[in-house]
């Protein structure tokens, strides 16, 4: 039986306070190998909380987080950072690049728990910018680079470890819908390679290229919600087979 990549079993996370912030309230959820998962929910619907745990950047007030069969609970502060490190590969809505540094080294900096020489950090570097169609701007900086190449780089540098889980979060808040579009067929392109994507928005049109669906509100997972891809292979229905989300 193959093990989920995430699996959340009634995990919460609770702020200390008077009185105190549920902002996430015993969620359950399991993402399988493969799969490609859009996380729907306003502001201030614990998105963040719920992206925070899932990329091992924070932990659970009660629940387990297993993270390819690993029981993330009781892991050191030092193992966390090892398992996020090999294990899940981070695409900001800011990029998150370094403006001193070239792309290449940018991506390299993903590479910083390997023990390998320079020279093979750099391989995989730019084998990760090639396959995210940036080979010929390897050595360019952030400043010279369009928005689009941006976050090309900055997934690109998400890849290079080969995470088990791309966890992107509102990875087009920053961009034009054009260059959205160019962004999200590159999503669609790494998990038909095989890639397990899990995309955390607000934006129905960026939700819309997931196959799952999970909504969040008020602390709350609810799930699932039905995707247009789902439908289509059924032969679609009413609203010319765009996904319902509730707003």
């Amino acid at each position: 039986m193959t093990v989920p990549v995430v699996r959340l079993a009634n995990v919460s996370r609770v702020f200390e306070g008077s009185p105190p912030v549920v902002a996430l309230n015993e969620a359950n959820l399991e993402i399988n190998q493969g799969d490609y998962l859009a996380i729907v929910g306003p502001s201030g619907s614990g998105k963040s909380t719920l992206l925070h745990l899932l990329g091992l950047l924070d932990r659970a007030s009660s629940g387990v987080y297993y993270l390819d069969g690993i029981d993330t609970a009781d892991l050191s502060e030092r193992d966390r950072a090892g398992l996020r490190a090999h294990r899940i590969g981070f695409v900001f809505q800011s990029f998150h690049l370094l403006g001193h540094r070239t792309a290449v080294e940018n991506v390299m900096l993903a590479d910083v728990y390997r023990r390998d020489g320079q020279r093979r950090r750099r391989e995989r570097a730019v084998a990760s910018l090639e396959r995210v169609g940036l080979g010929h701007r390897i050595d360019a900086f952030p400043t010279t680079l369009s928005g689009g190449e941006r976050q090309r780089v900055a997934v690109a540098r998400a890849l290079t470890g080969e995470p088990s889980l791309l966890l992107a979060d509102e990875p087009t808040g920053n961009l034009d819908s054009v260059t959205s579009e160019q962004i999200l067929d590159l999503f669609d392109h790494l998990h038909q390679g095989g890639l397990t994507v899990a995309v955390i928005t607000h934006d129905l049109d960026v939700s819309e290229r997931a196959e799952r669906h999970v909504r969040i509100q008020d602390g709350q997972l609810t799930q699932p919600i039905e995707s247009a891809a789902a439908r289509g292979s059924s032969g679609g229905g009413p609203g010319g087979g765009r996904s319902v989300v509730p707003r």
